[in-house]
């Protein structure tokens, strides 16, 4: 008898939860009746298709990272036997070319706007000085490492792409195949290769250069009343990815070697800049003089900065290290949240929150923020040469600063540092809390 009322109200309570179970499916449906008709719902497809795949902030739904296991059998430049990666054949409708690829590779089309191609590179020999191949190692390893923190991809060229474009002219034709290479980057950032990343938090403003093609560090007086030919640094620009590139890549290199005008522009060069030193047609005057007295086309997309350092002298920054050091490690001790130890992948969280602490600070003479970059201009890490101001081995001394003093900064997030920046000193652990005075409960 109980068996039977137990089985009795087992059927009654199920009879009752398929009744309210209906119920609700019911009331659903009619709350999603009356929504489509106050706020409808965008279709599938529609979400699909109202984004443009050729915008830069194109996101393809259902997709957390770039597909580099497939690639369309649809053609696209690449199969073009016509087209040359060589700085010789001009290429003409590149930004269709590339937008045509990015269709068919919707998942590099996703934040394209942002992403960099780091090159730098050096000689394909070996090194002269006795130290110069470890310390070429050091300043990738540094490169390197920016790179990895910040999600940017990386080429190191020891080739020369044209037989003639050597030293500090093999530059143009890197870039321009590297262009070719990678049509998912919309920049190119090319570093010489004795120059150092010396804030690894720092992040170009990519957004400020909407309007612009080619991003330099220099000093606009000095190109148009000084008309000196130190007034921009070559060693370290940012070109985008695009047809104007293209096109001002080989008026540029046509300035070079390659040229048979080459002695006719040193000539022009030499007369233009008159503190220019050598007779040869150089990198750096050349691009001053598109500045100075080229098309408006050139001179209206290149911008020239002084607003952070692109290129920092070094001589006016090696001696900085250890005051930087000890604002940013003040500020660290007032600001908890900055000490907290996290994963090297998501170091920009925390760059982001100690950028409104440091940017008063002044990345120039005088100033205690972090330099961007120190470029080691005058100094030859390979061949171990520097210019004659420059006494006995403050170049080398400078070198192992700057290096130990970025290298400090990667070291911190995989729990050492250096004991001392001004040589290759051995790392020891870093505490908990770091650099807290006294340990404390983190908040």
């Amino acid at each position: 008898m109980a068996h039977n009322l137990f089985r009795a109200k087992q059927q009654s309570s199920s009879s009752r939860d398929k009744s309210l179970f209906a119920a609700a499916i019911v009331a659903v449906l009619l709350v999603c009746a009356i929504w489509s008709f106050t706020d409808p719902l965008p279709s599938l497809s529609g979400l699909l298709y109202s984004q443009d795949i050729t915008s830069p902030e194109y996101c393809p739904p259902g997709r957390e990272a770039v597909d580099r296991g497939s690639d369309p059998p649809e053609k696209t430049f690449y199969d073009d036997p016509q087209l040359s990666y060589t700085i010789n054949k001009p290429i003409k409708n590149w930004d269709e070319k590339r937008i045509q690829w990015l269709k068919l590779h919707p998942s590099f089309a996703a934040g394209r706007a942002n992403r960099v191609l780091l090159l730098t590179g050096s000689q394909p020999t070996p090194c002269k000085n006795p130290r110069g191949d470890h310390l070429l190692l050091r300043f990738f390893k540094n490169k390197v490492d920016y790179c990895r923190i910040h999600g940017y991809d990386i080429f190191y060229g020891n080739n020369f792409f044209h037989p003639k474009m050597r030293s500090y002219w093999a530059k143009i034709p890197l870039v321009r195949a590297a262009m070719l290479a990678h049509p998912e980057s919309e920049w190119i950032l090319w570093v010489d290769s004795d120059a150092i990343f010396t804030d690894m938090d720092f992040k170009i403003p990519l957004h400020k250069y909407n309007d612009y093609n080619f991003i330099v560090h220099g000093w606009p007086d000095m190109i148009f009343k000084k008309k000196s030919w130190v007034a921009i640094n070559a060693g370290i620009f940012l070109i985008r990815n695009c047809q104007w590139s293209m096109d001002f890549l080989d008026v540029w290199a046509n300035m070079g070697p390659k040229s048979p005008e080459y002695k006719q522009w040193g000539k022009i060069l030499r007369t233009t800049f008159k503190d220019k030193p050598f007779p040869e047609s150089d990198d750096q005057s050349a691009l001053s003089y598109i500045l100075l007295k080229g098309e408006e086309k050139w001179r209206s997309k290149i911008h020239a900065i002084t607003d952070y350092s692109l290129h920092g002298y070094w001589l006016g920054i090696v001696n900085r290290f250890e005051k930087i050091t000890e604002n940013y490690t003040k500020i660290d001790r007032e600001v908890p949240r900055l000490r907290r130890r996290h994963a090297e992948a998501v170091s920009e969280t925390y760059a982001a929150a100690r950028e409104p602490l440091v940017a008063e600070g002044g990345d120039w003479k005088g100033g205690w923020r972090r330099p961007f970059i120190t470029h080691f201009t005058g100094c030859q890490p390979c061949s171990g040469d520097h210019a004659p101001e420059y006494v006995g081995d403050s170049c080398w001394v400078g070198m192992e600063r700057a290096l130990n003093f970025a290298d400090n900064q990667v070291l911190r997030n995989f729990g050492f540092m250096h004991d001392d920046i001004k040589s290759n000193s051995p790392v020891s652990p870093v505490n908990f809390d770091f650099p807290a005075e006294e340990v404390e409960e983190f908040v």
